[in-house]
Parts: C-alpha cells; structure tokens; sequence
C-alpha cells in the first residue's frame, strides 16, 4: 500500500538536486512528519510551519497534503492556525474553502464562515452540495433569511436541491428563521426524506411551539419506517414535555428502551427533562440514578428539577453532591443553583453563589447574570440587582423582564415603567412575562388609566389570546375597581387556566360580589379544575364578607379533606375574620390557639380589628400583647387599642396608651395618596405641602 508519507518523500527524493540545502532540510522534516502521522503523534503546529516555510522560499507545496493538514487543525480546534494557513495557500480548491467554513461554522464563527462563502463566489471557485448545506446552516444560525433564500433557488436552479442533505439544510434554515410554513413546503416537496430532514422538520416545530404537530411528524416517521436515532428521539421527548404529554414521553420512553437509545446520554437527560416537566419527579431521579455516566447535563436536569418543584434544599444539596463526585458546572447548572436559592429568599446564600461566579469566570454569561437579577430582586435587593443588570454588556428579553418584574413585587411601579421605557427605546421586544409585571404593577398603584394603556398595548402585539396576560388583566380591573371590565376579559376567554378562575373569584371577593365569587369556584369545580392554595384564600374571603360561617367552615375543611392542601396563616386569617365579623369572638381566639403552627402578627391584628368593631376589651387586649410581642413599636396596635378603651369611656387607659406610644418613641406613619396627571405621578401626605405646586392646589382647595 502506498501511504502519504511515501508519496511525499518520492517527491522529495527527485527535488534534490537542484533545490537549496534548507528547503532540503524542510521536506525532509515534513516527510518525517507525515510518516510519525500514521502512527498519530503529529506536531501539526509544526507541520504547518514547515509548509509556510516552503511557500516562502517559492517551493512548490501539495494542495492534497495541505488541505489534509487544515483539516487536522481544524479538528484539532486550531482554527486560527488552519485559517493563517489557508491564506498563505497559493492554489485554493472547493475542499480547501469547505474545509475552513465547516471549521468556523463549527466553531460558532457563522459570520466568518459567510464572509469566507462570499469570497469563494468572488474567487469563481465551484459550489458545491457540500458547502452549499454548510452555508444555509451558517444562514439559519445568524438568522439571514434573505441569503438563504438567495441560496435556495440557487440550489434549485443547480438541482441540488433534490439532493437529501441539501434539502434537508434548506428547511432547517427556513425553521431557525422562524418560516414554518416555508420550511412545511420544501419538506413535502423533498423526493427523499432520511432521518436528518424527519428531525430537523420536528425540532423547528418544537422550537417555534408547535410541540403536537412535531409528534404528528413523528408519528408519520416512525409509520414511513425510517430509522430514528438518538436527536429524533430527543426532539420528540423536548415536545412531550412541552406540552406536558406525559403518557405519550412513556410511550417514547418504551420505544428508545427496546431500540437501546435509554442508555445514550443525550436521550437520557431528556427523558428526565420530560419528566420533571410534567411533574414527576420520581421518575427522573430514578433514571438519574439507573444512568451509566452522569455528565454535567445529567446533574443540572436533576437540580432544574428539584427547583422547579419548589424543593430548594434538595437542588443544593444535589449541587454539593455533584462537585463532592469531581463535575464541573456549567452556566447552566449554576444559574438552576441562583433559581433554588431566589426560591429560598437568602440573600446572603445568594450572594456567596455570585462570589463563586465571580471566581469561576461565568459573570457575562447572560443566563447566569438573568439568574442572579432574579435572585436578587426576589429577595428585595433591587440596588444589587440592578448592579447586575447595567454591567450586561448585552441584554436580552428576560434581562429586561426580570428587573421589571422585581420592582413591580416591590411596589416600585414607577420605576418599573422608567425601566420599560428604556426597553423599548432600546429595540427590545416585551413578551407575555414583561406585559404581566407591568399590568400587575398598574394593579398595585391601582391606576386604571396606565392598566388601560399596557393593554391596549397588548394587543398591538396580538399576545390577547395568551392565558398568563388574559389573567394579569382581570386582576388588573379587579385591583383598580372595574369589575365589570375584568368581568368581560374573563367571559371573553376562550380557555381559562386556574390562575384566571382564581382571579375572577378574588376579585369579586374584594368588590363585595361575594355570591358571584361562590358561583365561580363552585363552576370551576365543575369544570374539572381543582382549587389551589390561593383560590381557597379568594372563596373564604367571599364567604367573610358576605357572613357565609357555615359555606366557609365547608370550604374550609374540604381543603384538607377533598384536596390535601395544608392550610396556611391566610386560610386562618380568613377563619377569623369570618368569625370576628359575625361577632363570635371567642371562636376566632380559640381557633388562633388550636392552629397547628405560630399564628403570625396579622392573623391577631384581624382580631383586634373584631374587637373594636364589637367592643371586646379583654379580647382586644389579649390580641394586642401578642401582635406587640411581633413589633414593640406598632403604631397601629397602640392607636386601635388605645381607640378599644376611648369607644367604652376607660379614658385612663386610653390615655396610658398614647403615653406609653411617646415614652417608646412611637409614631404613627402619616396616611398618603397619589394622583396621575399628564404621565405623572403625584405623591400626597396628610399635611403636605412639599409638592412643587402646593401653593395652588390648597388654594384651589379652599
């Protein structure tokens, strides 16, 4: 057999004669180079060396031998290197430009690779099939739909678009530029399909959120009797848990166990990706632990896991584990650890992760510094989070969201709406998340005209129909006092999620229309939606208002009884308000001292409120010591108690209070409101005259 390294030192061999000492020398080092290459110990730096030497001498150089060895520096990842050479060839042919375009596409460089594409063309150098399906890949990667277009009807001109992997380019460039319907047409239009163009059909389904029609195409490739592999089962898993699929995943499951594809790695994690998604986590940790090698993907999808199952202490526990067992994290194992501790709501945990970031060499990395925002505005340090946000060199969607979001959950709705401002003047589209924080912040200032706007907003850009922004904008109304509007939004809906039945039952809870807000969690059930946590607070408020005792005590018991909801301060606190409403004020301490945890500061200032209504003295008392046990220096407990003994003529007792208020340095914090005018907001005090225009306005007041 006659290997390269033979052929080269014949050609050495012939040159000697007439060639200089030291090109001599070169060729034949780099024949002794390419023999040791057989063995597959080469020095390519070297080798590349050599040959740059023998251009520079003027001798003539192999184009077969050169392109061999950009080839191996560019498996290599020594792209820099395989490009320095490529530029230094004196005679370049398609194999050479596919090689160097495959390496930056590769490499994640597709823009190179598209500048490189258009110099070829300039170069009159010969296109083909092979570099065309690497130049669309680069087209959808950069998502240049004008070029790939360009490069498609080239492709069907030249005939090469009936080649199976140039077509098979064409359509996944069509999905990565969000064309799904161009990409359906090339798809039936391919007179052959093999798995790559099955997959590649699937994934743009999934990824554009069409997760049912990819497991339709899925179907259909399994009946056409293609053979799948490990991406097809992957993509199909991904759209099972999209959709929350869990009986079709098994059934996948089942087929990639009797094919052997279980114990491939990639498939393994998504199956447990797929099960944590639809909620059993059971499952996915015991395929974690049946996985021959869990790779640093298998410990972040059990770590994705447990956070998003609200057990934080489990994902870190399984993150110690994870470094104890020698696996790195990636941005992504880290930002899932930022997750489980904004969950927990320890600042200080938080920021000992962020010096760990910071240590590693990941702040840049755009999901870890999202992550991190999260953290910190969940736990209410909204300077730290916003420290964070503006040392983004760049900044995505949820980047934006999630400064947005935390200062609406700080009451902050002002600067919320600065900071969406500045999204938008940045070209930053808003989603369905950015949308709802800021509904949700005009519920909390309780400023319709500004709740008016984000809708209409809304639907501009046609996110009416998404359930998340249809429930944001029913509280919305509630919050500011339009039940009707709110009333309509949700007659209006064509599929109501929990959350929206939860809203609608809250809001006509707090507006008085608390029959109404009975009739809809009776519906609701009806429907087949079982209540959660927060709608039983939303029907037990209904009942208080309306003095429903008996229909709450129900609502109350069936939480445990019909749905296992561990009853929480609110659901008591709604008991006791019930209670001290309908003048059963004994019942509502006794049921504050059989709770099965401490009651909190709330649940007793419900009973102190109960007692001023009905004049309970010693009640009032008993409830004010335990909500001053809370916080010594509550102003509101002083005063209410104080008011307690003044309603019933104890006068001494009223005025002990008052000066027990001033040996303590008690204040009570002055009452405020605010009005909008022209896009802004004015904040007003009981006594305030520090407005710009106070002067006027107390004048118009008289």
């Amino acid at each position: 057999m006659f290997f390269l390294g033979d052929w080269v030192s014949l050609i050495a061999l012939k040159a000697m004669t007439f060639i200089s000492p030291s090109i001599n020398f070169s060729i034949k080092k780099l024949c002794t180079l390419s023999r040791v290459n057989r063995n597959g110990d080469t020095n390519l730096l070297e080798k590349k060396r050599i040959l740059t030497h023998m251009v520079q001498m003027g001798s003539p150089i192999d184009l077969f031998e050169a392109n061999n060895l950009m080839s191996q520096l560019v498996k290599s990842k020594n792209l820099a290197q395989a490009h320095q050479l490529f530029e230094i060839m004196p005679q370049r042919d398609e194999v050479s430009w596919t090689t160097l375009i495959g390496g930056h596409i590769n490499g994640s460089q597709p823009f190179e690779a598209l500048a490189l594409f258009s110099r070829m063309r300039e170069e009159g150098t010969r296109i083909d099939e092979f570099v065309l399906s690497l130049i669309l890949k680069a087209c959808g990667t950069t998502n240049q739909l004008k070029q790939g277009e360009s490069l498609h009807g080239f492709s069907v001109k030249t005939g090469f678009v009936n080649c199976v992997f140039v077509g098979s380019a064409i359509l996944d460039m069509y999905t990565k530029t969000g064309c799904i319907s161009k990409s359906r047409d090339v798809f039936h239009e391919m007179p052959q399909r093999n798995v790559v163009s099955w997959t590649a059909m699937m994934t743009g389904l999934v990824n554009s959120g069409h997760a049912k029609e990819a497991l339709l195409y899925f179907s259909k490739m399994w009946a056409s009797k293609i053979d799948v592999d490990s991406f097809t089962f992957a993509t199909a898993l991904k759209a099972c848990a999209d959709i929350d699929a869990l009986l079709i995943g098994k059934e996948i499951h089942s087929q990639s166990i009797k094919l052997g594809f279980d114990l491939n790695s990639f498939v393994g994690n998504t199956l447990t990706t797929m099960y944590n998604k639809c909620g059993k986590l059971e499952y996915a940790l015991r395929l974690f632990e049946r996985m021959p090698i869990r790779d640093v993907v298998s410990w972040t999808t059990k770590i994705a896991g447990f956070t998003q199952k609200g057990c934080e202490n489990e994902a870190l526990q399984a993150f110690i584990q994870m470094r104890k067992v020698g696996v790195s994290p990636n941005e992504f194992t880290l930002a899932a650890v930022i997750s489980a501790i904004a969950g927990l709501g320890s600042v200080h945990l938080g920021m000992q992760l962020h010096a760990h970031v910071m240590c590693h060499g990941y702040i840049g990395s755009m999901s870890v510094d999202n992550a991190l925002m999260t953290m910190y505005a969940k736990c209410g340090d909204m300077t730290s989070a916003l420290m964070v946000f503006y040392r983004m060199g760049v900044r995505d969607v949820v980047s934006w969201t999630a400064m947005i979001s935390g200062y609406s959950q700080e009451g902050l709705g002002e600067e919320a709406f600065g900071l969406f401002s500045e999204m938008r003047r940045s070209g930053s589209r808003p989603n369905e998340v950015t949308l709802a924080s800021l509904l949700s912040a005009c519920a909390y200032m309780a400023i319709l005209e500004l709740g008016k706007q984000v809708h209409t907003h809304v639907l501009i850009l046609g996110l009416e129909h998404n359930i998340m922004i249809r429930s944001a904008i029913i509280n919305m109304y509630s919050r500011c006092g339009s039940i009707h509007d709110a009333s309509m939004t949700f007659r209006l809906m064509e599929s109501r999620d929990l959350v929206s039945w939860t809203a609608m039952i809250i809001g006509c809870a707090e507006h008085g229309h608390c029959q109404e807000a009975v009739d809809l969690f009776e519906k609701m059930e009806n429907v087949g939606l079982k209540p959660d946590y927060v709608t039983f607070i939303g029907v037990l408020t209904a009942c208080g208002h309306a003095g429903l005792i008996d229909l709450g005590f129900h609502y109350f018991n069936s939480m445990v009884r019909d749905y296992n909801i561990k009853r929480g301060n609110e659901h008591y606190g709604c008991m006791v308000d019930l209670l001290g409403r309908a003048g059963r004020l004994n019942d509502a301490e006794a049921m504050i001292m059989s709770m099965p945890h401490k009651p909190n500061d709330i649940i007793w200032s419900m009973l102190l409120k109960a007692c001023q209504v009905h004049g309970d003295v010693n009640c009032g008392k008993r409830a004010a010591e335990h909500i001053l046990e809370f916080d010594p220096k509550c102003a509101g407990t002083h005063i209410t108690l104080s008011n307690i003994y003044a309603a019933i003529g104890m006068w001494g007792d009223a005025a002990y209070v008052r000066k027990l208020m001033k040996f303590k340095g008690v204040k009570k914090e002055p009452s405020w409101s605010w009005i909008k005018v022209k896009d802004e907001v004015s904040v007003f005090f009981a006594g305030d005259r520090s407005h710009p225009e106070a002067e006027e306005i107390y004048a118009l007041l008289s």
